[in-house]
C-alpha cells in the first residue's frame, strides 16, 4: 500500500473535524458503501481535505489496498509525481503481472530511469496504469484517495483519468477533492469527466453561524463573545479555515477591534486573499479601500467620496477576481467578505481615516455619516460635537429597529464625550449596554456594565449598571446573587432606584427560589416604589410581572392586576416588551381558551419587536405564537415557529431552555419524537444546572409528553410525578399553565394505576372548574374515560370520550380533539361510522401530527382480536397462557415497554411483539391498555 509521508499517520476523525457536514457526509458514505466514487469540490479552506481524510479513514479500512496522493502547487510541474505517489510502493508487486512494454514504460516513468513521456510512451503508459489498478483489484477492493486534484501534474492527471474512465465493473473506487471557486463554478466538470462513471460530485458550502461558533469552541476559541463570533462568520463567509484563522488572531490580540471597524485579519489570510492586489493601480486600490470602508458601497457613493474613475477601477478589480459581478449592480460587492476586511487591515491608519472622512460627507444616511465621522476622528481626543452627532445617530438607529448599530454608535459617542460632558460618558455607555441587550448581544452588555461599575460613583449609574448585569444573567440568576446586596446599598433610600432592584428581586424569587407568593409580593412592592418615585416604566413592568405570576398561580386578583397594568398612561417600551402588560394579557388569553384573540395579540407583539430589533422579545413571542398554534392543532406551523425560536435563542444565548422545551412539544406533536426527547432532556438539564425552578417543571412536562408519544408510559409517569410535586411546592394551582395533568392520568392508566389517575383528575378538575378552564376539563374527561374503560365501564367511557371530543373541537383544540377521536376508535374498533380510525386519521392529518398518525397506523396494523371475552372469562384465560406469554403480560401490567421487556427476559423486541400478538388473540383483547384493565379487575377480585 502506498502512503505519502503527510498521510502516514492521518488524524483521527473527531466530531469537531466535520462540523456542519453531516448531510453531505451521509450522501458520500452511501455512495462509497455502494461501490461508487466521490469527488469533493469547493473553494480554498472550505474543508475538503478534512472531509476527505474522514471518509478515507472510514472506508480505507474496508479496502485491501489504499493508494494516496496529495499534490501541491509548487510540485505540479514535475511529470509523473502524483503517479509515483500512487503506485510507487506497489510497483514491485504489480510489475510482474504487466506486459513487458507496459512494465518498461511504467517503471521508466516512476523511477526516472530512462526517458519517458506521454508523447513517446503514451499508449503503453495509459494501459500500464489501467492494468496495474486491475491487477490490484483482482486481489480485493482498491481505494484511490487524491487530494487537490487541481495541482496534479498534467501527465499524472491524464493517466489517472484514462484509467478511471475504464474501471467500470472492477472494485476500484476514487475519493478525490478539487478546488473550485464560486457558487456556480463548473470547474469540477473537467475532473468529474476524468472519474469513473457515476461518480458523485459533492460541493462543500459555507458553514452556518452556529456551526462556526461550534468549530471555534472545539478549537479552543470558546471565550469569544457571540457578537464577535457573528462578525467572524460574516467576515469569513462561513469558510472554516478563514473563521479559525480570524478566531485565532482575535484570541491572541490584546485589544479587540473598535466598534464599527472590521476584524483584524492575520497575515496568513491577507496573503491568501490579496495575492492579486499588487496588480491593481494605486488609484484603483484607493477606490477599493473606500468601498471596503463603506457599509453599502455603490458607484454613486464612490463618486461622491471623490473617486471620479470608480467604474473603470472597479472593472479592473472585477477582472482580477476581487469584486463580484452580477445582476445586483449598481452595488459594489467584494468577491468574498474577507477581501474587504483584509484590504482594510492592510492599509495604513492615516489612509483609513481619510477614506472615512470622505464617506462622512458622501454618505446619504445620517447614521452612516456619523459612523464615518467617528472613525475619521479616532485618535483625535474627545469632541462634544462628534459625540452629539453619534448619540443622535444611535437614537435614530434605535427608532429604526437596529439596536446593535445603536449600541456601537453609543460606544463611539461615549468615547468622544468629554469627561465633564452632559450626558456623561457613563450614561452613554449604559444606554449602549441596554441597546446591546435589546439586540441580544449579552456579552457586550455585561462587559460595558462592568466597565461602568469599575469607575462610576453616581448611585443612579451604578444601580443601572447592576440591573444590566442581572439582566444579562437571564435565567441563571443564581450566579449573580452577590449583586443584589450591592445594588440595594447603591440604591439607598431612593424609591426609583429601589424599585429597579425589587423588580429584579421578584424575578429572583420566582426563578431561583421557585416561590410564586414571594415573587408576587416583591413585584407589588416594586410597583408601589416605582409609583412613589414617578417611574412609570418600572411600575408597568412590575404590575405586568405581578399579573403573570397571579395568572400562573390561579390567583383571583389576576384580572384586576392585568387591568392596572394596561391602564394609561402607557410606556411604549413596556407595551411591546416580553415582560410587559401585552405579554401578560396574551398569557391570560391562552390559558383562558381564547386562542383566536391570543394569536392576534402575540402576532401584533411579534411584529412590533421585530420592527424594533429586540431579539429577546422576538425569541419570547415566537415561542408564544408557536404555543398558540400547537394548542390550535396547527402542528406544522408550530414546529416551524418553535424551530425558528430555538435557532435565534441559540444564536443569541437568550431563552435556550424555554425554546428547547417548546420545540420538544412541537416535535413530539408534529415532527421527530427522538428529537423531542433529546430537546426535552436538554431543557431539563439546563434548568437544573441554572437552578431555574420555573422552567424545570415546564421542561419535565415536555419530557413526559414526548415519552407518552414515544410509547413509554412508565417514563411519562416518572417525569410528570416530578412536575406534580414541583408545582405543588411552587404554589401553582392553574392546570392550564402546563397542561400535563391529562397526560399523567393517561399514562397512569396505561401502567395499571387507575386509582392514582383518578386522584390526579379529581384534584385538577376542582381547580379547572374554579378557574373556568374548559379545555382542561375536556382533556381530563378524556383521561377519565380511559380510566373507566380500564375498569370495564366501556359504554360510559365511550359516552364521556364522545363528549370530550366534541367540546375540544368547538373550543378549537384540534390536536386534543384528534387524540380523543383516537382513544374512541381504540375503544370501539369494529363500530362503523364517525367514531372510527378514519376520523382519527382525518383529524391528525388536518393537524399535520405525524407522530400521532403513526400511532393510528400501528393501531390499524395490530391483528384483529377474536371476539372479546367477558372480564371473568379473560381472567381465567390469563392462567391458561404459556409461561413466556404470562411473563410478558405481567411486565406489561407493570408498565414496561417492549424494549424493557426484551432486555429483562433476554429476548428480542420482535419476539416480544409476536408474543403480545398471541396474548391479544387468546384473551380476546386488542391492546396493552386491555391487559392493564384485566390486571385492575384481577386486583379488584
Amino acid at each position: 500500500m502506498t502512503v505519502r509521508r503527510d498521510f502516514q499517520e492521518p488524524a483521527r476523525c473527531h466530531p469537531d473535524l466535520v462540523i456542519g457536514r453531516e448531510d453531505l457526509l451521509a450522501g458520500a458514505r452511501d455512495q462509497l458503501a455502494s461501490g461508487g466514487s466521490v469527488l469533493l469540490h469547493g473553494p480554498a479552506g472550505i474543508g475538503k481535505s478534512t472531509v476527505l481524510r474522514a471518509l478515507a479513514e472510514e472506508y480505507g479500512a474496508t479496502a485491501r489496498t489504499v493508494l494516496r496522493c496529495s499534490a501541491t502547487e509548487s510540485e505540479s510541474h514535475l511529470p509523473f509525481l502524483a503517479l509515483a505517489d500512487l503506485l510507487g510502493l506497489v510497483l514491485d508487486d504489480v510489475s510482474p503481472r504487466l506486459p513487458v512494454a507496459q512494465r518498461t514504460a511504467l517503471e521508466s516513468a516512476l523511477t526516472g530511469r530512462g526517458e519517458s513521456s506521454l508523447q513517446r510512451d503514451g499508449l503503453a503508459l495509459r494501459l500500464a496504469v489501467l492494468s496495474a489498478l486491475r491487477a490490484l483489484a483482482a486481489r480485493g477492493g482498491v481505494l484511490v484517495v487524491a487530494d487537490d486534484l487541481q495541482w496534479l501534474d498534467p501527465a499524472s492527471a491524464e493517466l489517472l483519468g484514462f484509467a478511471a474512465r475504464r474501471l467500470e465493473g472492477t472494485p476500484v473506487q476514487l475519493l478525490c477533492a478539487v478546488r473550485t471557486e464560486g457558487q456556480e463554478s463548473q470547474e469540477y466538470d473537467r475532473h468529474l469527466r476524468a472519474c469513473p462513471p457515476g461518480t458523485l460530485a459533492v460541493r462543500l458550502g459555507p458553514l452556518s453561524r452556529a456551526q462556526v461558533a461550534q468549530l471555534l469552541d472545539h478549537r479552543g476559541h470558546g471565550c469569544l463573545t457571540r457578537s464577535t463570533v457573528r462578525e467572524i462568520h460574516r467576515t469569513s463567509g462561513g469558510n472554516p479555515l478563514f473563521a479559525l484563522e480570524l478566531g485565532r488572531a482575535l484570541a491572541e490580540s490584546p485589544t479587540p477591534p473598535r466598534p464599527g471597524e472590521p476584524l483584524p485579519v492575520p497575515t496568513s489570510l491577507r496573503a491568501l486573499v490579496l495575492s492579486r492586489l499588487d496588480m491593481l493601480s494605486v488609484e484603483a486600490r484607493r477606490t477599493l479601500l473606500v468601498a471596503s470602508a463603506g457599509a453599502r458601497p455603490t458607484p454613486a457613493l464612490l463618486h461622491a467620496a471623490g473617486r471620479t474613475n470608480a467604474e473603470a477601477e472597479c472593472a479592473q478589480a472585477a477582472e482580477l477576481g476581487l469584486l463580484a459581478t452580477g445582476p445586483d449592480a449598481p452595488a459594489v460587492r467584494f468577491a468574498h467578505p474577507l477581501i474587504s476586511a483584509a484590504l482594510y487591515a492592510e492599509t495604513p491608519v492615516h489612509e483609513r481615516r481619510a477614506a472615512h472622512a470622505a464617506l462622512s460627507t458622501a454618505a446619504s444616511d445620517p447614521i452612516e455619516r456619523a459612523r464615518h465621522l467617528a472613525l475619521a476622528s479616532t485618535g483625535t481626543g474627545p469632541d462634544p460635537e462628534v459625540a452629539a452627532r453619534l448619540a443622535e445617530a444611535a437614537a435614530l438607529a434605535r427608532d429604526r429597529g437596529a439596536p446593535s448599530v445603536a449600541a456601537n454608535l453609543g460606544l463611539l459617542a461615549a468615547r468622544h464625550t468629554p469627561a465633564e460632558g452632559v450626558p456623561s460618558q457613563e450614561e452613554r455607555r449604559l444606554q449602549a449596554a441596554e441597546d446591546a441587550i435589546t439586540a441580544g448581544e449579552i456579552d457586550l452588555a455585561r462587559d460595558i456594565a462592568r466597565e461602568v461599575l469599575a469607575r462610576a460613583g453616581v448611585p443612579a449609574d451604578r444601580v443601572r449598571a447592576w440591573m444590566i448585569v442581572i439582566d444579562s444573567a437571564g435565567h441563571t440568576m443564581a450566579e449573580v446573587d452577590a449583586v443584589f446586596p450591592q445594588a440595594l446599598a447603591d440604591a439607598g433610600d431612593d424609591p426609583r432606584l429601589l424599585a429597579l432592584v425589587h423588580y429584579q428581586l421578584a424575578w429572583r424569587a420566582l426563578i431561583v427560589e421557585g416561590d410564586f407568593t414571594e415573587a408576587r409580593e416583591a413585584a407589588a412592592h416594586a410597583a408601589e416604589l416605582a409609583a412613589r418615585g414617578k417611574d412609570r416604566r418600572t411600575e408597568l413592568l412590575s404590575l405586568a410581572f405581578q399579573a403573570q405570576t397571579e395568572t400562573l398561580m390561579g390567583h383571583p386578583e389576576a384580572p384586576r392586576t392585568i387591568k392596572r397594568a394596561l391602564k394609561e398612561p402607557q410606556d411604549p417600551r413596556v407595551a411591546w416588551h416580553h415582560n410587559g402588560a401585552g405579554s401578560a394579557r396574551f398569557r391570560w388569553l391562552v390559558m383562558g381558551d381564547q386562542l383566536a384573540e391570543a394569536r392576534a395579540t402575540v402576532t401584533a407583539l411579534l411584529r412590533e419587536v421585530r420592527r424594533r430589533g429586540s431579539v429577546e422579545s422576538e425569541v419570547h413571542f415566537l415561542r408564544g405564537l408557536a404555543e398558540t398554534e400547537l394548542r390550535a392543532g396547527h402542528c406544522g406551523r408550530a414546529l416551524e415557529l418553535s424551530r425558528e425560536s430555538l435557532r435565534l435563542a441559540r444564536d443569541s444565548g437568550i431563552g435556550e431552555t424555554a425554546s428547547a422545551m417548546l420545540t420538544s412539544l412541537a416535535e413530539a406533536s408534529g415532527g421527530d419524537v427522538d428529537r423531542a426527547l433529546s430537546l426535552a432532556r436538554e431543557a431539563v438539564e439546563h434548568a437544573e444546572e441554572d437552578g431555574d425552578q420555573m422552567y424545570l417543571s415546564r421542561a419535565l412536562g415536555a419530557l413526559g409528553y414526548a415519552q407518552l408519544v414515544a410509547g413509554d408510559p412508565a417514563g411519562t409517569v416518572r417525569s410528570l410525578r416530578r412536575v406534580r410535586r414541583l408545582e405543588l411546592g411552587l404554589g401553582i394551582t392553574d392546570p392550564a399553565r402546563g397542561r400535563w395533568q391529562g397526560d399523567l392520568a393517561e399514562a397512569l392508566v396505561r401502567i395499571g394505576e387507575p386509582a392514582e389517575a383518578q386522584d390526579v383528575i379529581d384534584v385538577s378538575r376542582e381547580h379547572a372548574l374554579r378557574l373556568g378552564r374548559e379545555s382542561v376539563i375536556a382533556v381530563l374527561d378524556r383521561s377519565e374515560a380511559l380510566a373507566r374503560a380500564a375498569r370495564g365501564e366501556l359504554e360510559a367511557a365511550v359516552a364521556q370520550l364522545t363528549s370530550a371530543r366534541d367540546r375540544l373541537g368547538k373550543l378549537g383544540y384540534g390536536l386534543e380533539e384528534a387524540r380523543a377521536a383516537l382513544a374512541l376508535a381504540r375503544l370501539r374498533p369494529r363500530r362503523p361510522g364517525p367514531g372510527g380510525f378514519d376520523e382519527a386519521t382525518r383529524l391528525f392529518r388536518r393537524c399535520r401530527a405525524l407522530p400521532w398518525l403513526r400511532q393510528v397506523d400501528e393501531s390499524l396494523t395490530t391483528p384483529e382480536p377474536e371476539p372479546a371475552l367477558a372480564v371473568p372469562q379473560a381472567l381465567d384465560a390469563l392462567d391458561a397462557l404459556a409461561a413466556m406469554e404470562r411473563q410478558v403480560a405481567a411486565l406489561v401490567m407493570e408498565g414496561a415497554t417492549n424494549r424493557e421487556i426484551a432486555a429483562r427476559l433476554f429476548i428480542s423486541v420482535k419476539t416480544v411483539e409476536a408474543t403480545l400478538t398471541r396474548v391479544y388473540r387468546k384473551l380476546g383483547i386488542r391492546s396493552r391498555v386491555d391487559i392493564v384493565r384485566l390486571a385492575a379487575a384481577r386486583r379488584a377480585k
